[in-house]
């Protein structure tokens, strides 16, 4: 299709920014051609349709994009998509140009003779003097290239979390009043967080174990001072009711000699603190049998501090002197069979 000079003079006259706001009226002083090679010029697409999505203008930009002439576009339907479920998010964002702002921005993937392109489209409803819609002027922008490149940081993000996943350590951030931020995938599993749970803080999850306490004071003055403190353990309750056991190393995010957040890791060490309990408790039993009195022989030795029971008699017989049983003999048995 060409352009015609008064087709041109009537698309620019009908670029209205806002209802309340007058049309521009093209100067008598500035030749049209001016108006033409800037709207034919732009690398940018260029499309103008009516309320029924029929194309009324397209500029070369437009036409070189698809590969088809003006001539086979005018009165083409705008926006052709490859699949319904598309189709209808377009149709939908689209209804904000039939009341205020009479606006939109929307991103169409479309066939080219270069394969599948991404185009983010600005839409702006022209409408006539009592605010009624009569036609659309749309600009729109290859963001093939820009799409591409979110894909290959999506991937690496997704590669770097995976790593970061593999190992021990769980990470997460909060801001210095402990609304937590980010909250990786593990350490989300791991307290029972549901999916699309809204900000919590992370004392939430803290059960009222003492040592609790300290935890809490060491990142407190690290968000005051900006300075990292030494790690520190928690006690915290997943949602179904365990109880787990939390190594924490953390370092305050700096701005402007403020602390904006706290970032941090941590390890589960469930098992490692019972193991130490269980170590703990075995040191003392051993204190008890090293303090215990000694017995008179064929008296069994109990721990002074522990009931009597099976563990504590074979205790008592580990704990006994060689040259004791030497001289005790073997009580119980006839004096022929010592």
């Amino acid at each position: 299709m060409i352009m015609r000079g008064d087709d041109h003079s009537s698309f620019v006259r009908s670029a209205r920014c806002e209802p309340a706001q007058e049309q521009v009226v093209l100067s008598m002083d500035i030749p049209e051609s001016m108006y033409r090679d800037l709207v034919e010029c732009q690398q940018d697409l260029i499309v103008r349709f009516n309320v029924e999505g029929r194309l009324l203008f397209v500029n070369s930009a437009y036409c070189e994009a698809l590969g088809r002439s003006k001539e086979a576009l005018t009165g083409s339907v705008f926006m052709p998509v490859t699949s319904e479920r598309y189709s209808d998010i377009i149709a939908t964002r689209m209804t904000s140009l039939f009341r205020p702002p009479f606006a939109c921005t929307v991103e169409q993937w479309i066939q080219t003779p270069k394969g599948m392109r991404c185009i983010s489209w600005s839409a702006k409803s022209v409408l006539d003097g009592s605010s009624a819609v009569v036609s659309i002027v749309a600009t729109g922008r290859d963001i093939t290239r820009i799409k591409s490149e979110q894909r290959a940081i999506r991937k690496k993000d997704e590669e770097l979390t995976l790593a970061l996943e593999s190992g021990n350590q769980m990470y997460y951030t909060h801001t210095p009043d402990h609304i937590l931020m980010y909250v990786s995938p593990r350490l989300r599993a791991l307290l029972g967080c549901r999916p699309g749970e809204g900000k919590r803080t992370w004392t939430d999850y803290l059960t009222e174990n003492p040592m609790n306490a300290a935890g809490l004071e060491r990142t407190i003055r690290a968000i005051a001072s900006g300075r990292r403190e030494p790690p520190y353990r928690l006690e915290m309750r997943s949602r179904d009711g365990r109880i787990i056991r939390l190594e924490v190393n953390e370092i305050p995010l700096v701005k402007n000699k403020k602390t904006v957040s706290i970032a941090g890791s941590v390890a589960d060490i469930t098992e490692k603190v019972q193991v130490e309990e269980g170590i703990a408790e075995a040191g003392f039993l051993i204190r008890d049998f090293a303090g215990a009195e000694k017995r008179t022989p064929g008296q069994p030795v109990y721990p002074a501090s522990r009931p009597k029971g099976p563990l504590s008699f074979f205790q008592s017989l580990l704990s006994r002197k060689p040259d004791e049983e030497e001289e005790e003999g073997s009580p119980g048995l006839p004096e022929n069979f010592r």
